[in-house]
């Protein structure tokens, strides 16, 4: 019985090394629900325009697909994950330790959170202090922290309306999550006394604040059937459905391109990719897909990707983004902290 699971782990191992070997045509791509549209618009034109088939792209999360392109360097892990945060040092170190130590980054410009309700509603403006007494799982009453009581909007604010709180919202794996932990609920929470100048970022799990999944695209449908109700993704996803949906002025300023790109919008983030040149040899697609990602047809100020929504950086950030990726610069811990 030893000698057959001997045999079995060494046979094991050599078809591993054999499929690591192997080269490979299709890339696979995951990550990012928020870069999800601006990978699929270049991985349809890749398809189509070289003698490489179209990706595999799946959405999985900036959070989830950073935990399976860091999984390894083996043939059955992601090439390329998307993202729409930073990597974390801790999500650097794991890669590290799986093995997976050259990797690139690729910043492809930026994006803001839209908070947005059905088209049918009056407009609701809200500040980011209103949005996190709406939704944190605790908040200050009469100088002490408690589970939060609030039910409508009217209960936050009385200049809001007297409607239900209910927002959909992307989960915990999502980079959108994750940038509107910070630059929201964090961001306030470190500005109130009560939390001692430290950032708070629970949220509460009442039933005021909807998990809804990586698809944006869901939210969107959900805005239609719950007209009271609002929903939380990337301005792409306004941008694509301003027919059926609206979103709300934050901190008294309007999610556009140009307020998100100059940064004026509070709620805005960067995004990116990143690529594992382990694979680079023997995933041949791997660079040209990424090189024309990162072309001014793409994220350019007159680029396509503009049209559906990413918001460009300026054109000296752009080039120093291009070279990174064309130089396959690696990525250090020290870049991210």
């Amino acid at each position: 019985m030893n000698r057959i699971l001997k045999t079995t782990a060494v046979a094991a191992a050599v078809m591993g090394v054999v499929g690591i070997a192997e080269a490979r045509d299709q890339l696979r791509i995951v990550g990012s629900s928020t870069v999800y549209p601006f990978a699929s618009y270049v991985a349809e034109e890749f398809g189509a325009t070289t003698d490489f088939p179209t990706p595999v792209i799946e959405s999985t999360g900036s959070g989830g697909g950073l935990k399976l392109f860091c999984s390894g360097a083996g043939d059955d892990t992601p090439d390329i994950t998307n993202a729409s945060r930073r990597m974390k040092p801790s999500e650097f170190e794991i890669c590290e330790a799986n093995g997976v130590t050259d990797i690139t980054e690729a910043f492809i410009g930026y994006d803001g959170i839209s908070f947005a309700q059905s088209a049918d509603n009056e407009p609701m403006d809200v500040t980011r202090e209103q949005l996190f007494l709406a939704l944190a799982a605790k908040v200050p009453v009469d100088g002490e922290l408690v589970d939060n009581p609030y039910t409508k909007w009217s209960d936050v604010d009385a200049s809001l309306p007297d409607r239900k709180i209910a927002v959909y919202g992307p989960p915990t794996t999502s980079g959108t999550r994750d940038a509107f932990e910070e630059l929201v609920m964090e961001a306030v929470s470190e500005e109130m006394s009560e939390y001692g100048g430290e950032g708070y970022t629970d949220i509460r799990a009442d039933g005021a604040y909807i998990d809804a999944g990586e698809n944006d695209n869901l939210i969107v449908q959900r805005l239609a059937e719950n007209k009271d109700a609002f929903g939380i993704f990337g301005y792409s996803f306004l941008e694509e459905n301003s027919d059926s949906i609206v979103g709300s002025h934050v901190d008294g300023v309007e999610p556009t391109p140009e307020n998100i790109g100059s940064g004026e919008y509070p709620v805005s983030r960067s995004l990116y990719f990143y690529i594992k040149d382990q694979h680079a040899e023997d995933v041949p697609a791997m660079y040209e897909y990424a090189n024309m990602f990162m072309s001014e047809m793409m994220i350019g100020s007159e680029g396509y990707l503009r049209d559906i929504g990413l918001i460009p950086a300026p054109e000296d950030v752009q080039a120093e983004a291009r070279a990174a990726v064309e130089g396959k610069t690696a990525l250090q811990l020290s870049d991210l902290n």
